[in-house]
């Protein structure tokens, strides 16, 4: 038997579903996987080689929406299926979710998934403002593609709500809600709070994300700067990298913040723990997101959390109890969250152990797993 996932980002493979691979793969699957740009992810690759997997390369532009370029790669990727012959094909984020579903469907793989994994720039403002004709056509062509899906996974409810008041979805196309990707909570151990110099906890922020502004990237440096001049004493951290997204921030915008000394910025980080551990609460003020995984992350590893009251954001987060939910782009919000934490410490240690229990009962990467392969009869 073969099974074959198919990916826009090589280093996401492992990442988010290596653990879901691994499974499979004890199941007594041969594992084949299509993603872009090997030569530009040598290190991923040689490690997929190493686990047994097959890795196909395809010829995807992971941004852009060239006709001509997308029907190549729909050609490609419908070429390469016959020849793997998988009997179980599960795609994820837009394009492979897309064009992969459709080869997939096109050369009849006995079943086939898709898994929406986060709606981004293509579904901003869907609800309140006139669709662009660019996510008329990304809308219609996920109307087509899901089709030829036998199920669909979604990462929180409200992006199934979407995909069916849009009719993305056939009315009978059968639609399940896991939770997020899920978090190894073996890996993810908790860690102590940061201290000050006092011997208290120390009031350190934390945010790790690709700098979109649609991350909620502003926002926060600039509850960070307001925070800064009342508290100096006060941390923030920042991780990611530039990102050629729209909404991306630029590079201007974040010499200023470094050069402020208003965030520490760590650049792009392969293991993101040490950064976790500096940190006392994690903050992701995100405007949507399937299930983020970096506050999986920070919660498996005993941290507090601010996010946004957003789709996908607001299920990791009990209001009050592991953290607090704020208004999406609102700065005065984020600012009294964060001076909650600053005025209780307390705060940081109590609602920590929570998101801990929250991660181990709700967010276990092989619980998620086993809920994702029964639903795919594996």
């Amino acid at each position: 038997m073969k099974f074959l996932m198919i990916s826009s980002f090589l280093p996401s493979v492992l990442n988010f579903r290596g653990k879901l691979l691994e499974a499979i793969q004890t199941k007594g699957y041969e594992i084949h996987i299509m993603v872009p740009e090997l030569a530009n992810f040598q290190e991923e690759y040689q490690k997929l080689i190493a686990l047994g997997y097959q890795v196909h390369e395809i010829p995807m532009q992971r941004t852009g929406t060239n006709p001509l370029a997308d029907l190549k790669l729909l050609k490609n990727m419908y070429q390469q299926i016959r020849q793997i012959q998988p009997d179980v094909v599960l795609s994820y984020t837009i394009k492979p979710v897309i064009y992969g579903t459709l080869a997939a469907g096109l050369a009849k793989v006995p079943k086939r998934f898709a898994l929406i994994t986060g709606l981004g720039y293509a579904f901003q403002n869907v609800e309140t403002a006139k669709r662009s004709i660019f996510q008329k056509m990304v809308h219609g062509l996920y109307a087509q593609a899901l089709k030829y899906a036998h199920k669909v996974f979604f990462q929180n409810p409200d992006d199934l709500k979407l995909f069916e008041e849009m009719r993305l979805l056939e009315a009978n196309k059968p639609a399940v809600v896991v939770n997020g990707s899920g978090v190894n909570v073996q890996d993810f151990e908790v860690m102590p709070l940061p201290i000050n110099e006092q011997g208290g906890v120390k009031a350190s922020f934390l945010l790790i994300a690709r700098l979109l502004g649609d991350k909620g990237i502003r926002e926060y440096m600039a509850a960070a700067r307001s925070i800064k001049a009342q508290y100096p004493e006060a941390e923030f951290h920042l991780v990611g990298w530039m990102d050629d997204n729209p909404s991306a921030i630029s590079q201007q915008e974040l010499e200023t913040w470094v050069n402020d000394k208003i965030v520490n910025y760590w650049g792009k980080l392969s293991d993101v723990r040490p950064a976790i551990t500096a940190s006392s609460v994690y903050v992701l003020p995100s405007y949507r997101e399937g299930t983020p995984r970096t506050v999986l992350e920070a919660m498996a590893m005993g941290r507090a959390v601010i996010t946004t009251d957003a789709p996908g954001c607001r299920e990791t987060v009990s209001h009050g109890v592991n953290g607090y939910l704020v208004a999406v782009k609102s700065v005065d919000q984020l600012v009294q969250s964060m001076q909650y934490f600053i005025e209780d410490p307390k705060l940081m240690i109590s609602m920590g152990q929570r998101s801990r229990e929250i991660a181990l009962n709700k967010y276990d990467v092989h619980q998620v797993n086993k809920h994702m392969m029964t639903e795919m009869d594996m």
